[in-house]
């Protein structure tokens, strides 16, 4: 039986899924690969960016007119300023993640060589350089988690990337899609080599788009409900579909999460001679803000920055004015998910106005 999947990328097969493919433009995207642009991919944690990539990764691939590449770099996230570590954990997930698109030996079987031969700041372009040179087509490279390193590994990355640029086609990806939870401008590099602040404009100039990936629409949301229905049989009523979409505004880790929580975990919803009703929705709901679900967590760690603390305090007291709050940090803000600019300023769904008071004033 499949099931709402609230943990890592989307699997059809095992999953309720919305086809990853439909949740974004992908005609555009095409466009952008065909004028071998350089662009940015972002939306809120857990929106099913991972999902909509390896799907990009595996269409781009069947179709045949590319060659796709997707690395997750989140493994460097521990190097922090350490660039030599960061560069080589990125080489070796690149090396790894190569393998199936290469024949054997694969280009970068002797990584560690590289890295010794050009040093930190030149052995990724170096690598990327030489599987351009053995990849039978123009090679389109997807880099996942970019906004989770740190620091002067960042910098590094970004500025290999942007030094290669020339060189494509032939010896460097044709394309390069950068994914992560911040759109790049919003980048505030510390450098403890250059000690001074980088933007990310300023490290990454070649960037030609930015797109967000957005909430499911309100019928997407009602097409996964159902997707449980026609596995199980299971009526899910009319009103408690409403309530999923009222109290989530459909961001898509909510979603699934009340419909586990209520089609799962919860008693009467597990017996699937009964319907899933809106008094299930709403105890799913009570139960995943006591447990405070590492989703929640992440927001509740989100709220310690000043930034999103700017936006979200105003909001919650209704004294603040939004012209008087810095226009960097409401974007920023809806970057993570946690507003919406749609109408007026404000928290972005019912559940998150619920939890985030609960969490800025709990030790009172």
């Amino acid at each position: 039986m499949r099931f709402f999947n609230t943990a890592g990328p989307v699997n059809c097969q095992d999953h309720y899924c919305i086809p990853p493919l439909t949740r974004f433009n992908l005609p555009e995207i095409l466009m952008l690969i065909k004028q071998k642009k350089y662009f940015v991919l972002h939306a809120p944690r857990q929106s099913g960016k991972t999902s909509c990539m390896l799907a990009l990764r595996d269409y781009l691939n069947h179709e045949g007119r590319y060659q796709a590449l997707y690395i997750n770099v989140e493994i460097a996230q521990t190097a922090r300023n350490n660039v030599g570590r960061g560069i080589k954990a990125i080489l070796s997930q690149l090396a790894h993640e190569s393998e199936n698109l290469f024949s054997d030996p694969s280009p970068l079987e002797n990584r560690a060589s590289i890295f010794e031969e050009n040093g930190e700041d030149a052995a990724l372009g170096v690598a990327l350089s030489l599987l351009c040179r053995d990849s039978t087509s123009p090679l389109v490279l997807i880099i996942d988690e970019i906004d989770s390193l740190i620091g002067d590994v960042l910098i590094s990355v970004l500025r290999q990337i942007r030094a290669g640029y020339t060189k494509r086609p032939k010896l460097f990806p044709s394309s390069v899609i950068l994914c992560g939870v911040r759109d790049i401008r919003d980048y505030r590099i510390h450098s403890e080599i250059e000690k001074e602040v980088i933007t990310g404009g300023s490290a990454f100039n070649i960037k030609a788009e930015s797109l967000r990936l957005g909430n499911f629409t309100k019928e997407e949301t009602r097409t996964l409900l159902l997707e449980h229905t026609k596995e199980t049989g299971q009526e899910i009523e009319e009103e408690a579909i409403k309530s999923v979409h009222l109290l989530t505004m459909d961001q898509p880790w909510l979603v699934n999460a009340l419909a586990y929580e209520a089609c799962f975990k919860i008693e009467d919803g597990i017996d699937r001679s009964l319907p899933i009703t809106q008094s299930l929705v709403m105890e799913a709901k009570e139960r995943l803000i006591q447990r405070r679900e590492t989703h929640l967590d992440q927001l509740a760690d989100k709220l310690k920055e000043e930034r999103v603390r700017r936006v979200i305090e105003p909001i919650l007291s209704g004294e603040g004015k939004p012209e008087i709050i810095p226009e960097d940090d409401i974007w920023y803000a809806e970057d993570l998910g946690l507003i919406t600019t749609k109408g007026q300023l404000r928290i972005s769904n019912p559940i998150y106005q619920e939890i985030i008071p609960r969490i800025l004033t709990y030790s009172t």
